[in-house]
């Protein structure tokens, strides 16, 4: 893949012209999960439920004759198409061979083909891994540092097992102008918003906040050639598509293994590598009430991904720049709560701008952690 032109950057605005789908779609009747579940070698469908995390697409957890599997249906538009299933499906296989802790998808019964069609809809079948997610104030130093490792392994495969990448010539940062016209709508939408309660109090309080600090740091845009070198990355890479397994001593309560699976790849694409573990540690490493990073565990993460060679700390140090400056910018869980009416995204979204206002306060410790 070639990129000749400068690029976009985050934040991407959700499509407003687009009907709200993953976990809001029709769910799959049983009588098409046992049909699809015939496409595969794995026996008679016996029990379905599905799997409550996620919002993009939906997921069931299968009992068949020979087992246990995870049932994935494809509804998301982004990542819905056969061409890119299929690629992300080789990229997992792929990932596998390597040694890395990734499940691939089951062929279907006498080919080699992943994924099942049936009413519209697209579908693969995955091994079920046995495994809880941790969030990642749970780890320890030395599980921090193995999941940095984990992390900078699987974006040095990723470069083996993809198409290889030029550089772009640069990509764009949002525009605070354009930011701050969005936040004044979204404002007055939270105002007007019936009925009136705790969540619209403080996004009409925190979006107000929103406009000063865009103001304070519109001169701080990063420049389109700020950006760290652009890599295949997963994408999407927080604790829930993380799969932890039990510890030496087989209790998955305590410390615990490292990580069994990391899942989910539906994301897979080129974007400044950097970049995603810096999003990926103020995902894992937040206070989930407040969104305050643990820059301890910051620190021994950054410090374990740095040390495999997929990034430089100075690289580390535009990521973290640049996520920063994409977080000031973006606004997609009001834009889904009062843009399109859909309120999935509404629990995120208090320790979301908490942590924003709490980064632009220690924005210089927050660097520290990531880059030294």
């Amino acid at each position: 893949m070639t990129f000749s032109q400068t690029l976009a950057c985050a934040p991407a605005r959700p499509d407003l012209s687009a009907p709200p789908m993953g976990t809001l779609s029709p769910p799959v009747p049983h009588a098409a999960l046992a049909e699809v579940l015939d496409r595969y070698p794995v026996g008679r469908l016996l029990t379905a439920e599905p799997v409550a995390e996620g919002l993009l697409n939906r997921g069931y957890r299968i009992t068949a004759e020979s087992g246990p599997y995870f049932l994935k249906c494809y509804v998301d538009a982004a990542t819905a198409a056969r061409p890119k299933i299929l690629a992300h499906h080789r990229a997992m296989a792929d990932l596998q061979a390597l040694g890395l802790p990734v499940a691939p998808p089951l062929s279907r019964t006498g080919s080699s083909a992943t994924v099942a069609a049936l009413d519209g809809r697209l579908f693969a079948l995955f091994p079920w891994v046995d495994g809880r997610h941790r969030h990642g104030t749970e780890l320890t130093p030395a599980r921090c540092d193995a999941l940095g490792t984990l992390l900078g392994r699987l974006h040095g495969a990723l470069d083996d097992v993809c198409t290889p990448l030029d550089q772009p010539a640069g990509y764009r940062s949002a525009d605070p102008a354009d930011s701050a016209d969005l936040a004044r709508d979204l404002r007055r939408r939270a105002r007007e918003h019936r009925p009136h309660g705790d969540l619209d109090a403080l996004a009409d309080r925190r979006l107000t906040e929103r406009l000063e600090l865009l103001a304070e740091h519109a001169h701080r845009r990063p420049a389109p050639q700020a950006a760290p070198p652009t890599g295949w990355t997963h994408g999407d890479f927080h604790g829930l598509n993380l799969l932890y397994g039990p510890g030496p001593d087989g209790d998955a309560a305590g410390d615990g293994g490292p990580v069994a699976a990391v899942l989910d790849w539906d994301k897979l694409g080129p974007q400044p590598r950097a970049e995603e573990a810096v999003r990926a540690a103020t995902l894992l490493f937040n206070d989930r009430a407040s969104g305050v990073l643990d820059l301890v565990r910051v620190r021994r993460y950054s410090q374990a991904y740095r040390a495999t060679g997929a990034a430089t700390a100075e690289h580390l140090a535009a990521a973290a720049h640049r996520v920063w400056w994409e977080r000031l910018n973006d606004f997609w869980m009001l834009q889904w709560r009062y843009q399109r009416a859909d309120h999935r995204a509404d629990p995120l979204y208090p320790a979301s701008a908490g942590q924003l206002a709490w980064w632009c306060q220690e924005y210089e410790q927050v660097l520290d952690a990531f880059a030294n």
